[in-house]
């Protein structure tokens, strides 16, 4: 046989036989059943949703047995307010991130309704098709001179801010480097851009060294990710400290101001008048229009090259999204006028705060690692009990949610007071008695099965 029959051979022999050893012949796998779910069922049984399903029907039958209203999903009667209106009953209400009772001022709504007057209800289309409203450039203005940057964008979502700038600037071979505690948005950004993602301790400058300095060099561009001001946590992020460690790897800073703006500084204007910092110690500043500014959606500022860069091309921020409403642009507008003319609001915020603290501390009540920011978590362990007292609370006319897995770590459910400008310190005393008193009742109750 010739050589170059034999390696014919060879080639054949090894199309049937894998290395020396004789295959059987070849069978087709097991056919596996999966269940016929049926129209409208497909995911009835998605682990989630048959979690949730199972979770809601065991608070449902939980407030059941105790006669009380559940918070969950109250349906208010009246603007979120200090003092809302529920089942014709008021409420005094720290559910609201309305720091400055801004979300219901005469001089905002106002503002809100001219614009729809002159633009209707909706931009209908993104900007970069729809063309421009006037309000757009004009809000953008003053929050990138606020930021002391080249230029602003404003967008429909506070968390499709975080989402999509992230998308959008990041990709495979980046990493983003985030505070432990950072905002979900945040999370889903980086998934979405394909970049890794790694956390150092919330509000260690060291450890974010310590990250860097063994991963720093396996990627291309980093981006480290913190927060001005905590919300679950009521907790100021160490933003001067952690910009110089970024500097020192060369790695860009996003900051989400998002519970910041409108509460630091002092005059509303976030952490970077609260640290007295330049404008581009951070190369983006991230916030909302929903928080102390009473309206909605979000806003990046930055360097003007970069913000006109996402105006054309990012997509979920500006392009392929609609353009935010008139109504809620005007209203922003109106809320920094208000921030100008009258100071007192800040006052008046922080003279609370002290005030509130003090009571609760007073009455020996877990507030966590918080730092005596306008954002109190009152620690109740344990899911049923924390929902328990948060009904409680709404028997005695006061609502507050309860904040529970998978926006905390079990064990460290809670019940979170967002305080404003408006609230009264009779308000406050009340609110202190009747929580010390629910949360006593709670950790005396036996464990319920089916919620942790």
């Amino acid at each position: 046989m010739s050589e170059s029959a034999r390696e014919l051979a060879r080639k054949l022999l090894n199309d049937t036989v894998g290395e020396g050893v004789s295959r059987a012949p070849s069978t087709p796998p097991p056919v596996t059943r999966r269940p016929r779910r049926g129209p409208g069922r497909q995911f009835a049984d998605h682990p989630e949703v048959a979690a949730m399903a199972k979770k809601r029907a065991t608070i449902a039958e939980l407030y059941d047995r105790f006669d009380m209203p559940n918070p969950v999903f109250l349906l208010r009667e009246s603007a979120n307010d200090t003092v809302i209106r529920w089942q014709g009953r008021e409420l005094v209400n720290f559910g609201a991130y309305n720091y400055l009772g801004l979300s219901n001022h005469p001089k905002v709504v106002q503002a809100a309704k001219d614009a729809l007057d002159t633009y209707g209800a909706s931009a209908s289309a993104s900007r970069i098709v729809a063309g421009e409203i006037p309000l757009y450039a004009e809000l953008e203005q003053r929050l990138a001179g606020m930021y002391d940057v080249g230029d602003a964008l404003v967008t429909t979502s506070g968390y499709l801010t975080n989402a999509g700038v992230i998308g959008f600037l990041l990709r495979d071979g980046d990493v983003a480097i985030c505070d432990s505690l950072i905002h979900r948005s945040v999370v889903s950004g980086v998934q979405w851009s394909g970049a890794r993602q790694l956390t150092f301790r919330h509000n260690d400058p060291e450890s974010l060294r310590s990250v860097l300095r063994m991963a720093r060099a396996n990627f291309d561009r980093a981006l480290v990710v913190l927060e001005g001001h905590y919300s679950m946590d009521g907790t100021i992020g160490k933003l001067p400290e952690i910009a110089a460690v970024a500097r020192e790897f060369d790695c860009a800073v996003m900051v989400d101001e998002a519970h910041s703006l409108g509460v630091f500084g002092a005059n509303g204007r976030g952490v970077r008048e609260h640290f007295v910092l330049p404008g581009d110690a951070v190369d983006i500043w991230m916030g909302t229009l929903s928080k102390a500014l009473g309206s909605c959606g979000g806003f990046v500022a930055g360097d003007a090259d970069l913000i006109g860069a996402m105006k054309v091309a990012a997509p979920g921020v500006a392009m392929l999204s609609g353009g935010p409403a008139p109504s809620t642009i005007g209203a922003a507008l109106a809320a920094l006028d208000i921030l100008d003319m009258e100071p007192q609001r800040l006052t008046r915020l922080w003279s609370n705060t002290e005030f509130f603290r003090s009571l609760l501390v007073e009455r020996d009540l877990d507030l966590g690692v918080s730092e005596g920011t306008p954002i109190f978590p009152v620690m109740v362990p344990q899911e049923f009990r924390a929902g328990f007292v948060s009904a409680r609370l709404l028997q005695q006319g006061i609502y507050t949610g309860a904040i529970t897995a998978p926006a905390v770590p079990v064990g460290s459910e809670r019940l979170r007071f967002f305080l404003t400008s408006e609230h009264t310190t009779d308000q406050l005393q009340r609110t202190a008695d009747e929580l010390a008193e629910a949360v006593r009742v709670a950790e005396a109750l036996p464990a319920v099965g089916g919620i942790g």
